[in-house]
């Protein structure tokens, strides 16, 4: 895409607005609509806008930023298309009013870990699973917690009565651009999955976040509420979001190695060990909410321990079978409730780091982590993953390979945002306590 390009597009489709977009260091995207008589100025980058407004951005006596729309991401949204015009989006980078890119971008944390692999020879690709829930509205039109169906995986209609609604979803991603591989019921009632193509890590990064609006937005036309929320009910399973990555080298995939009896390269291998090194601070990023950890408990398929495997399900990391062109390692502990910018960043920083130090991963662990005993997992040197939040970010707080993935400025926000989070759940009373206590005592 190109200037020129996006102008005339804008005429011919009768394009009347057009929504800057961008997340915020949570991952919310945000956006400032625009008639189509002002994007001349946006696309020459003289937009400016008021930072101190989004969540962990500038102090107020810095709010005046840039939005630079990446050309690339120019797509019209179809939900918008009505007889008076229709409405299209850029994802923009943000800089300072000094013209150096803004340090707090999440996008732009992406972007210099990708710059780094680049310099290594390295283009990471990524291919996500995003779940998630669809609830039936009130009367009022405020979500609640009774699912559509009560399918579960794989399910076909009439049982799956969100199947219809997860079809127009893939038409509206289809017409955008994405190529969806598979679409289907998942374990829980109420639980969908739709997976896209694998593409290069910003690409796929700007993708979900498309995703996740789209999502909503469709299921909302059905009369229900769309969630990403990984544990939304008790006792049932989450909805995470597994992520395939792999890297390539001169136009071949470097995790792939024939000579091996695996078919795996010790380039992936030493990525391996550079994710489980780092795994637990990793996890304040990719399982970034208190819910995240009601997700990351024993049972429902969700990864607890610090592990990898070629088949098994219950490690961190596992080998999907493919090799060659699809070789790849699939990390299953990030929800969709990361920020994909931060996520796939942090990620491929520990990755690089175990690629440069040449890091061995621990063997590969077969047997179902689930079924052994502390003692079993001891032997093994098998570690778990913080039980909560508040853990993660104290872990966040002791590893400076992440926080240099993150960035200064993005660190100290989110820290201290999540410490605010956890205190503010900490304090509260909820229906179990009363239901635990309040006879009892």
């Amino acid at each position: 895409m190109t200037k020129d390009n996006i102008l005339k597009m804008v005429t011919e489709e009768n394009i009347r607005f057009i929504r800057l977009q961008f997340t915020d260091i949570m991952g919310v995207m945000k956006n400032v609509s625009i008639t189509a008589d002002q994007l001349e100025k946006a696309l020459d980058g003289e937009l400016m806008f008021d930072g101190s407004s989004i969540e962990g951005f500038v102090r107020i006596e810095e709010s005046d930023m840039y939005l630079i729309p990446d050309l690339e991401t120019f797509l019209i949204l179809p939900w918008e298309n009505r007889g008076n015009g229709k409405t299209a989006r850029l994802i923009c980078d943000i800089y300072n009013s000094d013209n150096k890119p803004f340090a707090g971008s999440p996008r732009y944390a992406l972007q210099k870990c990708l710059a780094e692999a680049r310099e290594l020879g390295y283009t990471m690709y990524v291919g996500p699973e995003p779940e998630f829930f669809m609830f039936q509205l009130d009367e009022y039109g405020q979500p609640t917690l009774t699912t559509n169906d009560k399918a579960s995986y794989f399910d076909l209609p009439p049982v799956d009565k969100g199947e219809h609604a997860r079809r127009d979803m893939v038409e509206t991603l289809q017409g955008m651009g994405f190529e969806i591989e598979a679409s289907h019921h998942e374990v829980a009632p109420g639980q969908h999955e739709i997976d896209f193509k694998y593409m290069e890590a910003l690409k796929a990064a700007d993708s979900i976040v498309t995703f996740r609006i789209v999502v909503r937005t469709v299921a909302l036309e059905h009369g229900l509420h769309a969630t990403f929320m990984p544990k939304p009910i008790y006792g049932i399973a989450g909805s995470g979001m597994h992520l395939h990555i792999s890297l390539f080298k001169d136009g071949k995939n470097a995790f792939y190695d024939e000579k091996d009896p695996d078919g795996l390269s010790s380039t992936c291998r030493h990525f391996i060990a550079g994710i489980l090194k780092h795994a637990r601070a990793i996890s304040a990023i990719t399982s970034p909410t208190v819910n995240s950890y009601k997700r990351l408990v024993p049972g429902y398929e969700a990864p607890v321990y610090i592990a990898w495997s070629h088949r098994n399900r219950s490690p961190l990391i596992r080998i999907p079978a493919r090799r060659g062109e699809g070789s790849r390692i699939e990390v299953r502990s990030p929800d969709p409730t990361c920020n994909p910018y931060l996520g796939l960043a942090v990620l491929l920083k520990a990755g690089l780091e175990g690629i440069k130090n040449k890091e061995e991963p621990p063997a590969p662990v077969e047997q179902n982590i689930y079924e052994m005993d502390l003692g079993e997992r001891k032997i093994n040197n098998i570690h778990s993953l913080p039980e909560n939040l508040y853990e993660a970010v104290n872990e966040l707080a002791e590893d400076q390979l992440i926080q240099e993935a993150l960035g200064q400025h993005i660190y100290s926000r989110f820290r201290l945002a999540k410490i605010k989070e956890w205190e503010n759940y900490s304090s509260r009373v909820y229906d179990w306590e009363i239901d635990e206590y309040l006879e009892k005592f």
